[in-house]
C-alpha cells in the first residue's frame, strides 16, 4: 500500500523526494495551510519501500498508508 504525505503537515524539506528510488514524490502547487512548500506521492508509482518515512524530519508528515483525503492531490 502506498504511503501518504499529509499536505497540511509537510514543510517542504524534500528529503523524501531525493531519497525516493522510483521518483514518485512531487512538489505540490502553491503553499499549504502552514505557508510552506509541500510534496505529494503518486500512489500509482509508489512501491511502499518506506524510505520517505525514514528520511522525513517532520513528525507526522508521512503516513505508512494510503490516505488521499490527507494528501489533497488524488491521482
Amino acid at each position: 500500500m502506498p504511503h501518504t504525505i499529509v499536505t497540511d503537515v509537510c514543510e517542504g524539506v524534500a528529503d523524501c523526494e531525493t531519497a525516493c528510488p522510483v521518483a514518485c514524490i512531487h512538489p505540490g502547487p502553491g503553499k499549504n495551510v502552514k505557508g510552506t512548500d509541500w510534496y505529494w506521492i503518486d500512489f500509482a508509482t509508489c512501491i511502499d519501500c518506506g524510505i520517505c518515512l525514514q528520511v522525513c524530519p517532520v513528525a507526522g508528515a508521512i503516513l505508512p498508508e494510503e490516505k488521499p483525503e490527507l494528501q489533497k492531490i488524488v491521482n
